[in-house]
């Protein structure tokens, strides 16, 4: 059953509920591509680069992770890049979908904490996050770039499942682009 996304003549009511609409379609859409297939599947790449399914569960918590809690609130965070290793997206030895997926949820959560107590025109605390001497970003900035993350990896989601289901062989990190 395939859910129909948010439309702009949806009523939502305020800014902050629509931007907690469409972020919380977007992050359920990337689990349910997921969900679709065996946990296998859901580990194993079917791109040349070779991402997983499961690893860009594990980048999407931490991209939220990194502009919310560390970038707009300013926290400190244990290894904000926890998500990569040599420019590709990892996925921990013996970390399940189920948790993975809890983890994105949890995240999700904590992002809607901070959109319902702060404004959408505050400035993000100062911090390592962002480029030095360059001003902080507003949440409403930071959320658009947020969104715009979860959009492009959802389409990329979108692409995998459709080679799933046409049974495309999978593919990794040294595969060769057919002729």
């Amino acid at each position: 059953m395939q859910r129909r996304p948010p439309s702009p003549s949806d009523p939502i009511g305020t800014r902050t509920g629509t931007w907690l609409t469409y972020l919380d379609y977007l992050r359920e859409e990337a689990i349910a591509l997921v969900e679709s297939v065996s946990e296998a599947e859901a580990a194993t790449s079917r791109v040349a680069s070779g991402w997983t399914p499961l690893g860009l569960l594990v980048h999407l918590r931490h991209v939220e992770r990194r502009w919310i809690v560390w970038g707009f609130l300013g926290e400190a965070v244990d290894d904000p890049w926890a998500d990569q290793r040599d420019g590709r997206w990892v996925v921990e030895p013996g970390a399940t979908r189920a948790a993975l997926v809890r983890g994105l949820c949890d995240q999700g959560e904590v992002t809607r904490a901070v959109l319902e107590s702060h404004d959408l025109d505050e400035a993000a605390r100062p911090g390592p996050r962002f480029l030095e001497g360059a001003p902080p970003p507003t949440l409403e900035r930071i959320l658009f770039h947020l969104l715009q993350e979860y959009a492009r990896h959802v389409g990329h989601l979108d692409l995998v499942a459709e080679a799933w289901a046409a049974g495309a062989s999978p593919r990794g990190p040294d595969a060769q682009p057919r002729a």
